[in-house]
Order: structure tokens, then sequence, then C-alpha cells
């Protein structure tokens, strides 16, 4: 390391980086992981030198879209209580967490069978959506709408479970539905405040 700053991108290129992101974020949503850098590229319009100045292996690209998801959940896991009340707070919580988190297992697979620790990569992020997740968690049980002896370790168990189970059910929207609605009541005391 030398010590000097790094330089901020051009605006063209942070452009670019964005355009490379979103789209690799949508193509490996809908396709997979697997698809050719290469075609990635194409989509997000420009050529494949441009994709690899910014993301110098596809585990880059991988780790960098998988970094941006998580830190899209800890930025707007932050915004829900200015904007809603506690239960509802914590109920939408929990469900950006468990959509946005769809194929995250397939991500931390690759990345470790190419020798990246994501965990590290990660550590930043999960640790501020955990941080936010416990928040929501207390106010929803001072609302009382959740059960008081539940923790933040058995919701973290209860999400990572629900995530492996949504990835199971794919697109089957209505199955999904029921079960968030399992989970939600599960999570509510007999009798607590609906969201």
């Amino acid at each position: 390391m030398s010590g000097t700053p790094e330089r901020p991108l051009r605006a063209d290129a942070a452009r670019n980086r964005a355009r490379l992101l979103d789209t690799a974020t949508e193509v490996f949503a809908t396709r997979g992981i697997g698809v050719p850098t290469e075609e990635i590229a194409r989509a997000a319009g420009v050529g494949v030198g441009t994709l690899f100045r910014h993301f110098p292996t596809k585990e880059a690209l991988l780790e960098a879209v998988l970094v941006r998801k998580l830190e899209t959940i800890a930025v707007r896991a932050a915004q829900l209580p200015a904007e809603t009340a506690p239960a509802e707070a914590f109920f939408d919580c929990l469900r950006l967490v468990v959509e946005q988190s769809a194929g995250k297992t397939e991500f931390a697979q690759a990345l470790a069978a190419a020798g990246v620790d994501a965990h590290a990569t990660l550590r930043e992020a999960t640790t501020a959506i955990r941080a936010r997740l416990s928040e929501l968690l207390a106010g929803a049980q001072r609302a009382g709408a959740v059960r008081p002896e539940l923790g933040p370790p058995e919701l973290i168990a209860l999400l990572i479970g629900t995530t492996t189970a949504m990835e199971h059910l794919g697109d089957d929207a209505s199955a999904r539905e029921r079960v968030f609605a399992v989970l939600f009541d599960g999570l509510r005391p007999p009798g607590g405040i609906r969201a």
C-alpha cells in the first residue's frame, strides 16, 4: 500500500462501473452466476476491457455485486424506522433481507471455491444489517408485535432458514407469500399487534 489516497473515478468511469454492477446484478439473478463476463459487458454496453479495468476477475465482479446487495439492504433497513411504525418496520425489514439475500449462498460458494473469503469482505455490511435487525426487533417487541423471548441469534437463524427455503421455491410468488405468513405469524405473540 502506497499510503496515497485512492483517486475518485472519473464521472464516465463511475457510470460504467455502476452500469456494470446493475447489469451483473440483473444477469446473475435471472440467469445464474455462470454467465460469462463477456456477456455481462455486452449487456452493459461496454467492452470487456472496461469490465476488467473495474473488476479484474469474475470473482471480483461477484464480490462487488454481493457487497452492493448487502449495502443496499443496510441502507434501506436504516430508513425503515423513520417511515413506519415499529412493527411494520420490523416485518418490512425481514421481508427485505429475505428477498434481497436470494442467491447469496451461490455467490459465497463460488467465491470460496476461488479462494476468496466472502465473510471477511461482507463483515462490515453484515454487521450493520444485524445491528439494525436487533434495533428493529427491540422496537417491535416494545410495541407488543413480536414475542418477547425472541433474541437476535434466533432471529438470524430464522432468516437464514427462510432464505434457504425461498431459494427452493423459485419463482412461486404465492408459495413465497405463504412462507412469509407462517414466519410472521410465528414471530407474533398470541394476540400480538399485526403489521
